[in-house]
Order: structure tokens, then C-alpha cells, then sequence
């Protein structure tokens, strides 16, 4: 057992990784996610209210307003995998295809490559070739991560993607106000008695939100069934 590499986890990850289930289950779900919000988002590029064309509007603009919300366009449109810093009005933001195509060529750079030279000797070597199925797009990198996220999950640096992840969704969320639901459980927590045990949409864990206790829907079954059993046995 090892620490997760999340900031503020308290909890320990399983060995050779370096994330606790929860926040593995998390990312799977986020990845999950993004695609289904990134279509959402693209409905608020043009900023509501803005003044009809034809009239003038009362702020005493010098100039005519930005028919789009820069915002939205900067996660939409094309960038590189760095933030803008001198950007002001992309606030630091990195486009969602840049973050997802960057983190898809960190994993590929850490991924041993093996090929045989024509003289039969095996070289290992940065993998340099890897694209997504159906092409570069938010949805492929989405998949493509998913597919290498148990390998991901080995890496030391898997809490930056995590971190990065989540912030990108929160970014997004802001907009869309699209958020998974969630859903509390019958029985108690196994670890602190809790009536807190709760699933989100798209995660495959259940969670306790007073303790962070982590259990797998065929572990909790198995409790749910055995409390379900002392609760019904006569006093």
C-alpha cells in the first residue's frame, strides 16, 4: 500500500498504483463524462442576452461587443497542452483536445514501445505513434485514455491528470450546469456506521461521504445484504 498522489487524499492506494479506487473510479467517470458535456457546452458559445443586431446597446461601448463568449471558444477551439498565461481573456484556460492530446502524449512517452531491429535485438523505446481511434477528437482521446488509464494509474504523476481533469470539469460544469446526481444507499457505512454511503452518476464505486470509505458494488451488495439480515432477526 502507497499514499494517493491526489492532493488531500487521505486515503492509501493498492500497490503498484498510485490512486485510491475512489479517485480512479472518478477519473474513469470523468472521462466518461466529457464528451457528453463538451457537446452541451458548445450551445453557449454565443453569450445570452447580448443586444439584438440593429440597436445600440446602453454600456457606452466604443465598439461593438464579441459576438462569442471567448471563454466557451477557448475550450472548444485548438491550443497546445500549456496554459496561455499571457492570455487574459482565456484565463489560463487550456483547450479540452489540447489537455486530453497532451496527457494522451505523456502516457504514450512513459508506455515501453518494443520493437526488433533487423538484426533481431528488442529496443525499448518512447512510444511516438499513438492516435486515437476515429481521429483526434475530444470523444477518440476520451476512449483513448480510458484504454490506458489502468497504466496511467502506475504513474506517479497520475494526481496532476487527476487534478487537471477535475478542474477542466468544474470549468465546464459552470457553463453546461449539467452535474451527475447523486444517489444514497440503504445501508450503513461498513467503517464508521454511517448512514452516508452514496453512488454518482457514471462512477462504478459507492462511497461514504462522512468517512471517504470506498466499497465496490459487490462488496457493498454483500454488506447490504448481511445488514439487511441482523436488521430483520427479532431483538
Amino acid at each position: 500500500m502507497s499514499n494517493c498522489t491526489v492532493p488531500m487524499c487521505p486515503r492509501d492506494a493498492p500497490d503498484g498504483v498510485h490512486a485510491c479506487p475512489y479517485h480512479a473510479d472518478e477519473l474513469r467517470a470523468w472521462l466518461a463524462e466529457l464528451p457528453g458535456q463538451t457537446h452541451l457546452l458548445a450551445e453557449f458559445v454565443e453569450p445570452a442576452g447580448r443586444p439584438r443586431a440593429g440597436r445600440l446597446g446602453g454600456s457606452g461601448r466604443a465598439h461593438a461587443p464579441v459576438p462569442v463568449d471567448l471563454r466557451v471558444l477557448t475550450l472548444l477551439g485548438p491550443g497546445h497542452p500549456q496554459p496561455p498565461s499571457d492570455d487574459p481573456e482565456a484565463g489560463g484556460t487550456v483547450p479540452i483536445r489540447a489537455l486530453l492530446d497532451g496527457w494522451a502524449g505523456r502516457v504514450a512517452y512513459d508506455y515501453p514501445a518494443v520493437h526488433r531491429d533487423p538484426y533481431g535485438t528488442a529496443h525499448t523505446q518512447p512510444c511516438e505513434a499513438y492516435r486515437a481511434a476515429g481521429g483526434p477528437t475530444i470523444t477518440g482521446w476520451c476512449a483513448w485514455l480510458t484504454a490506458y488509464l489502468p497504466y496511467a494509474l502506475t504513474r506517479p504523476w497520475i494526481g496532476e491528470l487527476h487534478q487537471q481533469l477535475g478542474d477542466l470539469l468544474a470549468r465546464i460544469r459552470d457553463f453546461t450546469h449539467a452535474t451527475p446526481h447523486t444517489h444514497r444507499k440503504v445501508a450503513p457505512c461498513p467503517t464508521c456506521d454511517a448512514f452516508a454511503l452514496v453512488t454518482v452518476d457514471g462512477r462504478w464505486g459507492i462511497t461514504c461521504t462522512a468517512c471517504g470509505h470506498h466499497l465496490e458494488p459487490d462488496a457493498y451488495d454483500q454488506h447490504a445484504t448481511e445488514y439487511l439480515r441482523t436488521a430483520q432477526q427479532p431483538a
